[in-house]
């Protein structure tokens, strides 16, 4: 299965908490981290739900 990676470029602060609780699950702390995820339909749903606090790569 490919590998996606998935950095943080925006802080969360004033987002939602729906925002705040998905990029908690896609595992990030501190912004300009980067997480490895499989390419799956759920990691997905949830990167289309942070977009535009995020930059997606294929690993």
């Amino acid at each position: 299965m490919s590998k996606v990676k998935i950095t943080l470029v925006k802080s969360p602060i004033d987002k939602t908490k729906r925002q705040k609780d998905t990029l908690t699950a896609l595992g990030f702390r501190k912004v300009h981290q980067t997480v490895e995820h499989d390419n799956n339909p759920q990691v997905q749903g949830m990167i289309r739900v942070v977009q535009h606090l995020v930059e997606v790569k294929q690993a």
